[in-house]
């Protein structure tokens, strides 16, 4: 954890989030500027920056961050129709907060624009 990490202080709990999902190794919480009626910023509770800053052995981890979006997704009622998972990386990249974090969007069509 960094203090100075906006998502490290809502997995901490120091910044309230309307978390929809944790457990040891992830949390999940809405976003607050949601670009669709269902989006979702899933996490792991460990600061790793982004994709650039993952070791080989975090290779489970995004793998059950995935399974967490499948199984919210579901729950949300979302799956069905379908879903966008992202992973921005990096300021031109579109990455905000220098924490990994995984976007479940859904609940409406979505453009098939990617940039």
């Amino acid at each position: 954890m960094t203090t100075d990490c906006l998502f490290c202080r809502i997995v901490t709990g120091e910044i309230p989030g309307d978390i929809v999902y944790q457990d040891a190794e992830i949390v999940a919480f809405r976003d607050i500027h949601p670009v669709a009626p269902t989006h979702i910023l899933i996490l792991p509770r460990e600061h790793i920056g982004s994709v650039q800053e993952m070791g080989e052995c975090d290779g489970a981890l995004i793998g059950r961050m995935v399974l967490c979006a499948r199984q919210l997704a579901e729950q949300e009622g979302v799956a069905e129709r379908g879903y966008r998972l992202v992973v921005n990386c990096g300021p031109e990249g579109g990455q905000v907060v220098p924490h990994l974090h995984l976007h479940l969007i859904g609940g409406r069509k979505l453009d098939d624009s990617m940039g």
